[in-house]
């Protein structure tokens, strides 16, 4: 492998023997479909490359970089070989330069635009496994795959704080706490990258950390809104996912749509190179999101035409634009911006030796194709185990009355609701597809939660009713005008329901939402068939936290499995029947309400009822289910917790230990995930009650206990002061070591003189 240094002086010199325009074209980044022809009606696709459009681009304005899927649907190992393969062989010998392209996809939660490839949970049910090894496992399979697409260049891990239940994009990240997105982050980068981040290895590629920065919470809840962020606030909970990210030796960074307190972060310089370049340390490249400089114009009127949006984008650090489609305006206009002196020379160089430094550590001069032939556990069987491993590892068990489940051998169970047959349902967005609407057409092999459970349950015990649709009762209700009396009527003549609610697959601006609750269609078939008085067990598949408090109540189980991949129904039919051990738990806050949007780590450390009635907080942080939270089909106890000292000085390297013990109390082999909190009591800053600092997710078999090890230096008990500062103060903290957030079994103090 070759060293940064030496890596740096090559790009050098191939930047030196450029034009300003073949510069400028590096710098261009456009969708394949504006080099393609053809029509995509499969199964009989004529979609292919336009040679003529494709020379266009690479030839004649230089583009160095290319991405997406044709008609943003999943394409065979053999059909991006094939594609990639041409695009290289124009750029690299019809150029002068010869300077090859770099391809990049969306491949979020596994090879997301290959037919055939190994779809995973989605980030937010790998958050909720508590246990990074997944992530590390899905990037390492995701990068196999993607490369034997012939494709070295993968938009993701998503590092959004997920704070916000509305927002459409929740479930693409690792949830509302800092610190799981930045251990979660970076073992997913590390998976795409390997430990020495040698991305020359065929068989890993380059990562894009995103969105940076804040993207996740915009004030309306609503995908490319604006938000209003506070620096200290940025600063505390949003970046030390993206820190942890960079750290890990991240290549590339796509920039948050959005707008922050007024300004776009595709025009801010301050993010984009005094926070993220100078503060943070990120040396990689820099890309845009989906046509974001033009939108600094027509969308936010900051600048007064597109030359001006280019001139604000690139000079506040962009290095690459996602322009995608008119590309002749970009170089012109770039071009024109350098020559008149709007754009510098110096900053069109670092830019461009920006993105020659990632090809190069590609190894794309001298290996520009990687072939599916090469890389024969594609789709592997071993693959598969790994994501269903994960689904199993992550479906979450938040209610369990008088120990309903696992249910009954040999009973007769009703499935109605609409995520019964949905694959699409089980996989969200970003699977096969963009808004993963068509995932029958990919994945017709794999199991929805009916043959699932008539798998693991016998066809004969089990009886299927669909009730409604998710928003439409007429999809349904049209052949069958009284859905709701037949599903009534089927659940009496059975011992469980099993009533599988949630959300149709989405993606961006598509999942915005008006109410948080789930809707209308499915609360009162759910209400229907509580009626009954039958054993009704509640399943959840869905990209956020929908309101269930109309009806969670009255459930006598409720199982949430997030969106666990194309194995979800599978693990969801083994954990129903015992032959997994739930042990997922919750990686956001449940709101119990559309206005309780707050996370765990709120400001207020005292929630005892205010005895000054305007000042009475009792209610304000109103919950369904706590962050951290999650049921096993056996008990844990704590005990004998510990630290190394209860006091020291003021030393930032110095080393905190502690230990407690946890013993499984039941009759059962379980998984329980052993959580660290701390709380600063007094702050010169209002503190937060409480912040996760480490975790650990531990297997006991029934009656045995293990001592877990918690280790950690005072810089994990500091936070962002009023100057933006990360400061640690002398002072009194307590330790918190519990099931949840709002499970803590043991508390020490401690203090820092």
């Amino acid at each position: 492998m070759a060293t940064s240094k030496n890596i740096k002086a090559e790009a050098l010199s191939i930047l030196a023997n450029m034009t300003l325009a073949e510069k400028v074209g590096q710098m261009a980044q456009i969708s394949i479909d504006m080099v393609c022809k053809g029509v995509d009606t499969p199964p009989t696709s004529t979609i292919e490359l336009d040679m003529d459009k494709l020379r266009d681009a690479i030839v004649k304005y230089h583009v160095g970089s290319i991405l997406n899927s044709p008609n943003t649907r999943a394409r065979s190992t053999g059909w991006w070989n094939n594609a990639v393969e041409a695009m290289q062989k124009v750029a690299m010998e019809e150029t002068r330069v010869k300077i090859p392209i770099i391809y990049g996809l969306d491949q979020i939660h596994g090879a997301t635009y290959t037919a055939g490839a190994t779809m995973f949970p989605q980030e937010i049910a790998l958050a909720a496994s508590f246990n990074p090894s997944h992530a590390r496992k899905m990037g390492e399979i995701t990068a196999y795959e993607t490369r034997a697409s012939n494709v070295p260049w993968n938009f993701s891990p998503v590092l959004d704080l997920g704070s916000d239940p509305r927002f459409p994009r929740q479930y693409e990240g690792f949830g509302e706490d800092p610190y799981v997105g930045s251990v979660f982050g970076s073992e997913l980068i590390k998976g795409y990258e390997g430990d020495d981040n040698d991305i020359a290895n065929p068989n890993k590629l380059a990562a894009c950390m995103k969105h940076f920065l804040g993207y996740s919470v915009p004030y309306s809840g609503k995908d490319r809104t604006p938000a209003f962020i506070p620096m200290t606030t940025l600063l505390e909970y949003h970046v030390p996912a993206f820190q942890a990210a960079v750290d890990a030796g991240v290549h590339t960074v796509m920039i948050n749509s959005g707008i922050i307190n007024n300004e776009p972060v595709h025009a801010s310089y301050d993010l984009l190179t005094k926070l993220l370049r100078e503060e943070m340390g990120f040396e990689g490249m820099i890309v845009t999101d989906w046509e974001d400089i033009n939108k600094l114009y027509n969308r936010d009127r900051l600048a007064i035409n597109i030359k001006e949006a280019i001139k604000l984008g690139i000079n506040a650090g962009i290095d690459m634009s996602m322009i995608p489609f008119d590309y002749v305006e970009f170089c012109t206009l770039l071009v024109e911006l350098v020559n008149e002196g709007q754009v510098s020379m110096d900053r069109i160089d670092d830019a461009v030796t920006c993105i020659l430094v990632v090809k190069l550590k590609l190894d794309l001069f001298n290996t520009p194709n990687t072939y599916a032939k090469d890389y024969p556990q594609f789709g592997s069987k071993e693959f598969r185990q790994a994501s269903y491993d994960a689904a199993a590892d992550a479906i979450t068990l938040l209610k369990n009355e008088d120990n309903i489940l696992p249910l009954k051998k040999n009973a007769k169970i009703l499935l109605a609701g609409p995520n019964v047959v949905s694959k699409r349902a089980l996989n969200g967005g970003w699977t096969f597809s963009w808004q993963g609407e068509k995932i029958e057409e990919f994945a017709s092999e794999y199991h929805n939660i009916l043959t699932a459970m008539q798998a693991k349950f016998g066809k004969e015990n089990i009886v299927y009713v669909p009730g409604v649709s998710y928003s439409d009762a007429t999809e349904y209700a049209t052949e069958h005008p009284d859905c709701f009396d037949e599903a009534v009527a089927a659940a009496k003549d059975v011992d469980y329901v099993v009533l599988c609610l949630g959300e149709n697959s989405y993606c961006e601006k598509p999942g915005d939402l008006d109410d948080l609750y789930l809707n209308d269609l499915q609360t009162d078939l759910a209400k229907e068939i509580l009626k009954t008085g039958k054993k009704v067990i509640l399943v959840l598949s869905e990209g956020r936290p929908r309101v269930i408090s109309k009806i969670s109540p009255k459930m006598d189980a409720i199982v949430q499995t997030y969106l666990p991949g194309l194995f979800g129904a599978d693990a969801l039919a083994d954990i129903l029947a015992g032959e997994v051990n739930p042990s997922g738990k919750l990686p956001y806050t449940y709101p119990e309400y559309p206005n309780s949007l707050v996370p765990y780590y709120h400001k207020r450390a005292d929630e005892q009822e205010n005895t000054d009635s305007a000042y009475n907080y009792k209610g304000d942080y109103n919950y369904e289910y706590p962050f951290g939270y999650g049921l096993s089909y056996t008990n844990f106890e704590y005990s004998n917790a510990k630290i190394n000292a209860t006091e020291q000085t003021l030393k930032s390297d110095a080393e905190i230990i502690l230990t407690v013990d946890v013993t499984n109390k039941g009759n059962v082999e379980g998984k329980e995930i052993v959580q660290l909190y701390s709380s600063d009591l007094y702050a010169s800053l209002i503190p937060d009650v409480k912040r996760l600092r480490r975790f650990e997710k531990i297997n006991l078999k029934a009656g045995e206990t293990k001592t877990v090890e918690f280790r950690l230096t005072q810089n994990d008990l500091s936070f962002i002061n009023m100057d933006n500062k990360r400061i640690v103060e002398p002072g009194d903290f307590e330790f918190q070591i519990g099931a949840s957030s709002a499970d803590i079994k043991s508390t020490i103090l401690f203090t820092i003189k």
